[in-house]
């Protein structure tokens, strides 16, 4: 009778894996990729480097990071502070907007660690809890890493540019 009993919750713990498993993939929807994309992403991991005409797309685990209004009215967009110079969306490099279309997407991303929280210890951005701001690569022709370029997101929708690895950062005002 012992071991039945221990048969039984053990078919139950089981059972109950396999539908908080299933429950987690249907609330994921298609963040998770197809198995082809997760092939794909190992491929990349395993080498570690962009492929030769470019970073290669990798499917990392759809992060929790809001993404802002697609068409931002006029009067949407409040700039954070006022210490932080702002750029006009148009004025920058297209590879920047290449990104802010993934961010926008929800991905997939050319780099694992993008979407990563960027945990803004030189407290350049206005302060916030962890978790608040992601960071994103910006593409830099020629360059054999990730670059200094990045885009920063905020939990609220707001996007800063910095050209230089966090040492300065602009809000991008998605108004022009």
């Amino acid at each position: 009778m012992k071991n039945r009993s221990r048969l039984i919750g053990l078919v139950v713990l089981v059972l109950l894996g396999i539908v908080a498993g299933v429950v987690a993939l249907t609330a994921g929807g298609s963040g998770s990729g197809s198995p082809s994309t997760a092939k794909s992403s190992a491929k990349s991991s395993a080498t570690g480097s962009p492929a030769a005409g470019g970073p290669k797309p990798s499917a990392p685990a759809k992060s929790p990071v809001p993404t802002a209004p697609a068409k931002p009215s006029e009067s949407a967009w409040v700039p954070t502070s006022t210490s932080l110079a702002d750029v006009c969306r148009s004025k920058l490099p297209a590879q920047a907007l290449d990104t802010l279309g993934l961010i926008a997407k929800g991905g997939p991303y050319p780099y694992r660690s993008d979407g990563i929280v960027f945990e803004n210890r030189e407290s350049r951005l206005p302060r916030q809890s962890n978790g608040y701001y992601h960071e994103f690569t910006v593409v830099t022709p020629g360059s054999d890493d990730r670059g200094t370029r990045r885009v920063v997101t905020g939990g609220v929708g707001e996007q800063y540019w910095t050209a230089d690895h966090y040492a300065t950062f602009q809000e991008i005002d998605p108004r022009c």
